[in-house]
């Protein structure tokens, strides 16, 4: 039988050398194509339990399992291969400055071995989306802070990730460009399945989009608000390129990306 668990944490405990436990005792289980907004004060450990979803850190204490795999033992070979299916988008943007914005975002394609061409085809493509085509050869220090984001974004999404992490993605964006990646998101989530978190402040954001919160509070995490799997009646503020047509387009080329 398929697992239809993407993220399952029992009784996990995390926290870092000589300070108390930031995470303790935190249990849930996330299906496959779900997608949670992640809230919490500063310092509740938000960004804590992304990096133990993403193999940055291991929990001092319980189990992690991901597609079904528990991590906990995993080799260096064997999480590196799990990472693979997955992506992870920081505030920080974490771009190379010395590579042009079309190398950023296709750096994830060539560790995988693609041939230039399907690697050109794709970045072009994933550069129109974002709106950052005319910028494919430009450095990162020549963008505004929206537009770094946005190259992140792109470099994240590119692989079609099976679970996507966001932490705080809309934090530096105004609320145009916070709705626009937002757009892309809801549109993975829809067309590719993607499971999705995305660690926000932003109530705006979490009124707009009704999809269920998880909060972290006293070293503890709870749910709140029912999964929604019709977005149709979200209200939307970009009015870019009508999403569903990309989606469906870019899908064709992921084929050609195949189970790397």
């Amino acid at each position: 039988m398929e697992e239809k668990t993407a993220i399952s944490f029992a009784n996990v405990c995390a926290g870092y050398d000589g300070t108390p436990d930031v995470l303790t005792d935190v249990s849930f289980n996330i299906s496959k194509g779900g997608f949670y907004f992640l809230s919490g004060a500063s310092g509740a450990g938000k960004t804590t339990l992304l990096r133990l979803i993403y193999q940055l850190h291991r929990p001092s204490r319980g189990q992690v399992k991901l597609f079904g795999s528990v991590t906990n033992d995993m080799t260096r070979d064997e999480i590196n291969k799990l990472r693979k299916k997955m992506a992870i988008v920081f505030q920080e943007y974490s771009l190379l400055s010395h590579l042009t914005v079309f190398d950023n975002v296709a750096l994830p394609l060539r560790v995988r071995n693609l041939s230039e061409e399907k690697i050109k085809k794709l970045v072009v493509k994933v550069l129109d989306w974002v709106g950052l085509g005319k910028y494919a050869e430009s450095k990162p220090r020549e963008l505004s802070g929206g537009q770094q984001q946005r190259v992140s974004v792109a470099r994240a999404i590119i692989v079609q990730p099976a679970i996507l992490l966001a932490d705080e993605p809309t934090g530096n964006l105004d609320d145009e460009n916070a709705s626009r990646l937002m757009e892309l998101f809801v549109q993975m989530n829809k067309m590719f399945g993607t499971t999705i978190i995305l660690a926000t402040h932003s109530k705006k954001l979490m009124e707009t989009y009704k999809y269920p919160v998880i909060s972290v509070e006293n070293h503890r995490v709870s749910f709140s608000g029912v999964e929604q799997k019709n977005t149709a009646e979200t209200k939307k503020v970009w009015k870019g390129p009508r999403a569903q047509n990309y989606f469906t387009e870019l899908s064709k080329q992921f084929d050609d990306i195949g189970g790397v």
